[in-house]
């Protein structure tokens, strides 16, 4: 057999010109009224405009418009940010951990001078790591808990998404006794056969499910964009297909609409989405861009009042634009459920006491023996406490009764907070968060023009970079 020779590519390569341009990033108070410019300059790279959104929507802040382009290998974009009440930028370290945090040598340094820590987390080597998928049903968190607690186990930090009776979650633990993370083999594949059983029970044969525990390892996937993987994994996106069932939007209409149309005359796909506003959006819709290895060449996004309109022009990795009636069709769909997985039905109890072990199974087993169901959950332990949210319904999804707090308050000794149903598509975007514009439908919106966008917005925007500060 003839030997087949490839030619040696030194891996160091593929971060030359990042080592060479490293990211730029200028922060502007003067350009606009209303909120700060955050201006990015960098080599190109795949991801690299994910990387950047997550640091700021990490940082809790809002994006009420963005403009980008990608083209030519050099990466330029504009931010339009505030804080979460509407207001621009004023601290320093804020805006210095900004511009600093796309520099990896930097990010010790970034994280002292910021002086706060900056949620949600990466999985970490101080955690083992949960992660399951399935179908889900009520007192699923709570039966997991009580399985991780009786097998010695503290837990850190829970993160759990529920979308088309699917549910992921990724929960972060300690060993119990001696704390740290557990990394004894033979442990790890003893606690996974017993959540595997939990994860198991009430499955229809053919139902997809899973259950994976492992070690810390550095570098870890950030834990918001890892639920959107397992859920994408989990095939979640199959049930969706846009309001009614459709891509036409109608007047007054808040659901989700996604479309995809040709550009051929620039060799793109053009991806339309128009959702309710709500915090992470852009976060949401690029996680199922990039890891479904779409590159963005070019993209508007704005809010009008509550609404949002997104608009990019993508190509595959390989370069390849979106010909095919079955990727048109999965792509919609994935960006539909990307939009609707952090939708937050029900009532909202917050919740901050004291940590202990074993708080989260006596947490929800109250809320299982109260015929409740959780729809999403987010809780951590922070400075020797535990804070965090549930969103819960009762077992077909209806409203509950605010009078469980009382219940919650007394099983748990601290402080619970019931928030009245918060809408269907999270919190109501205010006019503080948002860009006003014209109040018309979106039938009436101009048809949208690559080159009106590189002249009317990215060549006036980038002829404001000046001399940046990295």
């Amino acid at each position: 057999m003839d030997a087949i020779y490839q030619p040696y590519i030194d891996p160091e390569f593929d971060s030359l010109m990042e080592r060479i341009y490293p990211p730029r990033v200028c922060i502007d108070n003067d350009a606009c009224e209303g909120c700060t410019l955050v201006k990015v300059d960098s080599a190109n790279k795949h991801g690299i405009l994910l990387e950047m959104v997550q640091v700021l929507t990490d940082l809790d802040l809002v994006i009420p418009k963005s403009y980008i382009s990608s083209d030519g290998g050099w990466f330029m974009d504009v931010f339009h940010v505030t804080d979460q009440a509407g207001n621009k930028l004023t601290d320093e370290s804020l805006m210095l951990y900004i511009q600093q945090a796309l520099c990896p040598s930097r990010s010790k340094e970034i994280q002292t001078r910021l002086g706060r820590e900056v949620r949600p987390r990466h999985v970490t080597t101080e955690n083992t790591v949960l992660e399951m998928t399935g179908t889900d049903r009520p007192g699923l968190m709570s039966e997991l808990s009580a399985v991780l607690l009786e097998l010695g186990c503290t837990v850190t930090s829970a993160v759990a998404w529920t979308h088309n009776t699917r549910v992921a979650s990724i929960i972060q633990v300690q060993d119990g006794l001696n704390g740290g993370p557990i990394t004894d083999s033979a442990r790890l594949a003893h606690m996974e056969a017993q959540l595997e059983n939990v994860v198991e029970a009430h499955h229809v044969n053919g139902e997809s499910r899973s259950v994976r525990l492992t070690a810390p390892v550095a570098g870890q996937t950030h834990t918001e964009r890892r639920l959107h993987q397992l859920m994408y994994a989990d095939r979640d996106y199959e049930r969706c297909h846009g309001c009614d069932g459709g891509d036409k939007h109608k007047k007054c209409c808040d659901g989700t609409h996604a479309t995809i149309e040709s550009c051929e005359e620039k060799g793109y796909s053009v991806v339309n989405v128009k959702s309710r506003d709500r915090p992470k959006l852009l976060f949401d819709t690029l996680c199922a861009l990039t890891d479904m290895e779409y590159e963005v060449f070019h993209a508007v996004v704005a809010s009008k009042g509550s609404m949002a309109d997104q608009e990019y022009f993508i190509r595959h990795k390989d370069g390849c634009t979106l010909d095919t009636q079955s990727e048109r069709h999965k792509l919609t769909q994935c960006l539909i459920a990307a939009v609707e997985r952090r939708v937050s039905h029900g009532l909202r109890l917050e919740i901050c006491t004291h940590n202990r072990m074993g708080l989260l199974a006596d947490m929800t087993r109250v809320l299982r023996e109260n015929g409740l169901s959780i729809s999403r959950v987010e809780v951590r332990i922070q400075g020797g406490r535990v804070v965090g949210s549930f969103y819960i319904t009762d077992a077909s999804g209806h409203d509950v009764n605010p009078d469980i707090v009382e219940v919650v308050k007394k099983e748990t000794g601290g402080s619970v907070v019931a928030v009245q149903k918060s809408p269907a598509w999270g919190p109501q975007a205010s006019p503080s968060r948002t860009v006003q514009s014209t109040n018309r439908s979106i039938e009436d919106r101009p048809k949208f023009s690559l080159g009106s966008l590189l002249r009317s917005q990215l060549e006036r925007l980038s002829g404001n970079f000046g001399p940046i500060r990295s």
